[in-house]
């Protein structure tokens, strides 16, 4: 069976939905269409760009605004993932433009989209952006100008029970991905649809970069590396991992969030906290490898994130012009190097070399490995 036909056979049992940019751009389609006087609908029909598919969206109200706005309201539907944001409505208003915007289309984040803490700027990411723009731009008459304010009236509450906040992200959700397409990645198929994933970037890849969630996706694209290169592994790793060696994948770079892939060093392969955590023991044993003083070492094991943790050492380092980040995370990303090369011989009988590059909630590298650096080098 192809990796194709084991991709329709997963499709057939799991329905996949789509990314919260699609409905708010389904929003902005509708009210737009509104303030220049068309008749409102029920669907409205989305470019999806990524992948390169025309969809219709259900719209579930348009209505005027006392300010000569147009508000329109979508319902998140992810498709057969278990997702908070299942249900949740995505409020759309479009006005517009005020004197003196110089761009066709002006793009913000209202109630319920998240801000970046450092910048206070909304939490509307690259493909969000270019969906919205690239589906209105197309329907703007000579000389029109509009403001479209993206709003999530539950998005604040959704986001408590998020790990938004360790990516330094606040007061609500983020229109993150890079495709329109939910794909089912928490039912039952979800390693399935990985694997045949892999397969297929195998007939084209000997190097491939595995990124754990969609922050490791999109930082990696800004790094330089090639899109069809990347493969997302949700919590997967360790089945991904054999599979690749056992696909004849010779170089894996693997990327993400510290909090995560620090746990392969502790040979946790399934990085899920429910079902193994081990962050801070793991973070604190290489601590105290590297020999740093006990009261120190007990205080990053009784830290109640390893992002504070990461803290506590970045301000030791700062007050005492120490380097305790780069020594504790360079043997870190050195040990989930041999020990992941490791798991993949026990497991498939061969040998892939592995880099990692590890980086922060605010989407900064912390390190890459020596292997990291000359994979990404080669890549980029």
């Amino acid at each position: 069976m192809t990796a194709d036909s084991d991709s329709d056979d997963l499709r057939a049992g799991a329905r996949a939905g789509y990314t919260l940019p699609v409905f708010a751009c389904a929003g902005a389609i509708a009210a737009l269409g509104q303030l220049q006087g068309q008749r409102a609908t029920d669907t409205v029909t989305v470019d999806l760009i990524n992948p390169v598919q025309e969809v219709e969206i259900p719209v579930e109200q348009v209505a005027p605004l006392p300010d000569d706005s147009v508000l329109a309201v979508t319902r998140s539907d992810p498709g057969d993932n278990l997702d908070l944001t299942r249900g949740t409505p995505i409020w759309t208003v479009v006005r517009w433009a005020e004197a003196g915007q110089t761009e066709a289309i002006a793009l913000e984040g209202g109630a319920g989209i998240g801000r970046q803490q450092q910048t206070g700027a909304a939490a509307i990411y690259a493909y969000a952006q270019r969906l919205i723009v690239e589906n209105l731009r197309p329907l703007l008459g000579t000389g029109e100008k509009i403001q479209v304010t993206v709003i999530l009236p539950q998005g604040k509450a959704l986001a408590e029970r998020t790990s938004n906040a360790a990516f330094g992200v606040v007061e609500g959700l983020s229109l993150l991905g890079t495709s329109g397409i939910a794909q089912p990645l928490s039912a039952p198929g979800q390693l399935a649809a990985f694997q045949a994933e892999l397969r297929q970037k195998a007939q084209t890849y000997d190097t491939l970069v595995f990124c754990i969630g969609e922050n490791g996706l999109d930082l990696s694209l800004q790094l330089g590396i090639a899109a069809d290169r990347r493969l997302k592994t949700a919590n997967w790793l360790g089945p991904l991992l054999v599979e690749a060696g056992l696909q004849g994948i010779r170089e894996i770079l693997l990327f993400g969030y510290h909090g995560k892939l620090m746990k392969l060093a502790g040979g946790i392969f399934h990085t899920h906290h429910h079902v193994a955590d081990g962050r801070q023991e793991i973070l604190a044993a290489h601590c105290a490898a590297q020999g740093l003083a006990t009261e120190r070492v007990q205080a990053v094991l009784a830290s109640p994130t390893a992002e504070a943790a990461l803290s506590a050492l970045r301000q030791l380092d700062c007050s005492e012009g120490t380097r305790w980040v780069d020594l504790v995370y360079g043997a870190i990303a050195q040990k989930i190097d041999h020990r992941t090369a490791a798991y993949i011989h026990k497991q498939a009988a061969v040998r892939v070399t592995i880099g990692s590059i590890l980086f922060d909630r605010d989407r900064q590298i912390i390190i890459k490995s020596d292997q990291g650096d000359q994979i990404l080098s080669k890549i980029c």
